[in-house]
């Protein structure tokens, strides 16, 4: 057991440096451009889910909570939601970037590109479908950082990078070290043949996992797939209905439930269709 909590703590260190810097240049890009970003988004018009998500895909931190609060006051259309939400990356980047030493940066920005195409093509179907909503009030009250970044609290992008990692550390030491108990003690095989790597099953469950409002389903799925733990197909489906706190932002802001319940099943029911079209073609990037 020594051994195991050994291993998961220098692997582990190792990505600190990797972690801080890229989180210290998200925060940098966020308050550089998070504004000219939500206005390019809320001007849009019928392009709306071409820059959601494009946008999307741009690591800024609490950029789908912005998404979540502009559809609220129907600035922008349900399909540039989703287009956002389906592309926006969370916690996936800076995992894949500190572990770019084995499998490079291509792969990363394939992955980014994938999620911001799937978003695009279906915002505009989306919006082809279901006519926009008329704006309900006046000013729109954009709840963004405040549940989820630090980034206002004071102490500027250093404070807010630092709490960042310390955060997703302690996830990574969490799933790393689950991981390594099964490596341990049952062997790889295991690890291979848990549910999350078998068609169909995988991506459902994936699915399920990425729709928690939360940054640690996007650490959990991205490490598992490093891991082998689960297949490519399933941690895109994971990623895709990944749309961070911008879920938990969508049902504070906008008011009718029963439309926040069906555009958690549309993010659901796109992401899965993905990864099944994914598993089925044996789509991969590396």
């Amino acid at each position: 057991m020594w051994d195991v909590i050994l291993d998961t703590l220098v692997d582990s260190a190792r990505l600190i440096p990797f972690l801080f810097l890229t989180y210290l240049a998200m925060e940098y890009l966020e308050h550089k451009t998070a504004d000219r970003a939500k206005n390019l988004v809320q001007k849009g018009g019928r392009l709306g889910p071409l820059f959601g998500g494009v946008l999307g895909a741009v690591p800024q931190c609490g950029f789908s909570a912005a998404a979540a609060g502009l559809y609220a006051g129907r600035v922008i259309t349900l399909g540039t939601l989703i287009a956002v939400f389906l592309s926006t990356s969370d916690e996936m980047l800076p995992i894949l970037i500190s572990e770019a030493d084995r499998f490079g940066i291509a792969p990363i920005l394939k992955i980014l590109a994938v999620k911001a195409v799937i978003g695009i093509v279906a915002g505009f179907l989306i919006d082809m479908v279901i006519r926009p909503k008329k704006a309900e009030h006046d000013h729109i009250h954009e709840m963004c950082e405040h549940d989820h970044c630090h980034c206002d609290e004071g102490g500027g992008i250093l404070k807010s990078a630092v709490v960042h990692t310390i955060k997703i550390m302690l996830f990574i030491l969490l799933v790393s070290f689950l991981l390594n108990i099964v490596l341990h003690f049952w062997g790889e095989d295991v690890l291979k043949g848990l549910l999350l790597n078998k068609p169909v099953i995988g991506e459902l469950l994936a699915g399920l996992v990425g729709l928690i409002p939360n940054c640690a389903s996007s650490v959990v799925i991205t490490r598992l797939y490093l891991e082998g733990a689960m297949s490519f197909a399933a941690c895109m489906t994971g990623l895709l209905a990944g749309a961070g706190v911008g879920i938990l932002v969508l049902f504070r802001a906008n008011k009718s439930k029963k439309e926040n319940a069906g555009i958690v099943l549309l993010l659901y029911g796109i992401g899965v269709a993905a990864g099944l079209l994914m598993e089925l073609t044996g789509f991969s990037i590396v």
